[in-house]
């Protein structure tokens, strides 16, 4: 990663590389989740669909985004381990996919992790590499 940064001029004071990000996240963070997304939650007594169109969060959604709300929450600690002194935090925007992720757990994502963080610049790209270098 220092090789990468150098070869394109990037100039950085402090480089860590996080090994586990797949780590399960602390009880206290998924608490934090939990009680950031309780209004959110369809009604257990909606039918079925309609939940849909008033943009609630399904049981359903929850569980097929186990593992990205899971990388969201430890990424969430390892901000506020490294990240609450800073002046501006830069960080790529997760990417939203409409027809599986609703609205209103991206948002809850997004939330999750800005909430009580300094300064953020979430950045989106075109999912295309315009970085080139030449050995």
């Amino acid at each position: 990663m220092a090789s990468l940064l150098a070869k394109f001029r990037i100039d950085y004071s402090d480089l860590k590389l996080i090994p586990d990000i797949t780590k399960k996240p602390q009880e206290e963070t998924t608490l934090f989740f939990e009680n950031l997304i309780k209004d959110l939650k369809a009604p257990e007594n909606d039918e079925e669909g309609k939940e849909e169109d008033q943009g609630y969060i399904t049981e359903a959604d929850l569980m097929a985004t186990k593992d990205k709300t899971n990388r969201h929450l430890r990424l969430r600690e390892l901000l506020l381990e490294n990240s609450t002194d800073a002046e501006l935090v830069v960080m790529t925007l997760p990417m939203p996919r409409k027809s599986v992720v609703p609205a209103a757990l991206y948002m809850a994502w997004l939330e999750l992790l800005t909430h009580d963080m300094p300064p953020f610049l979430l950045v989106r790209g075109n999912q295309q590499s315009v970085l080139t270098f030449y050995s």
